[in-house]
């Protein structure tokens, strides 16, 4: 799934904000949105689906794609849409700390190495941080003993 913003209407203190979002399956359907989010509710404006759904699929739409729009507007704007609760203003989850986030930074930076991948990148999508707190969580990996030291001493 994506949710990419396609514009967006200030009047006074409210904004309607419009999203194009679109569905793809394994099987290769689709689905092409165009939600609007506005005093925090989801309405849905035009809808395009290869091939065609049902109306209960059709009906259950709006649920599909709430949670993504939701990451979308506080992403965006930096608020939380009403009604969501207090959640934060990121839409990263809250990972897991010490050593249990060590041995996951470890883990994804060792899969990624075996894959030929970035391994720092890696990390910064298993935790949703930057590249900067993400070598440091690499960094503290390393001091723990999970992974292999970056020079060897002399």
């Amino acid at each position: 799934m994506s949710v990419r913003p396609a514009w967006e209407v200030r009047e006074n203190e409210d904004a309607t904000r419009w999203f194009d979002v679109r569905l793809a399956f394994t099987d290769g359907a689709h689905v092409d949105a165009l939600a609007v989010v506005a005093g925090g509710c989801v309405g849905v404006e035009d809808v395009r689906a290869q091939p065609a759904l049902s109306l209960d699929d059709l009906a259950v739409l709006a649920d599909w794609i709430e949670d993504s729009l939701v990451e979308a507007c506080c992403a965006g704007a930096g608020t939380i849409p009403e009604g969501r609760g207090a959640q934060g203003r990121r839409a990263r989850p809250a990972g897991p700390r010490g050593a249990e986030g060590r041995w996951l930074v470890a883990r994804e930076y060792r899969a990624a190495q075996q894959d030929g991948a970035d391994p720092v990148l890696a990390v910064m999508c298993a935790t949703g941080h930057s590249r900067r707190k993400s070598l440091r969580l690499i960094g503290q990996a390393r001091d723990a003993g999970l992974l292999t030291p970056r020079r060897a001493r002399r």
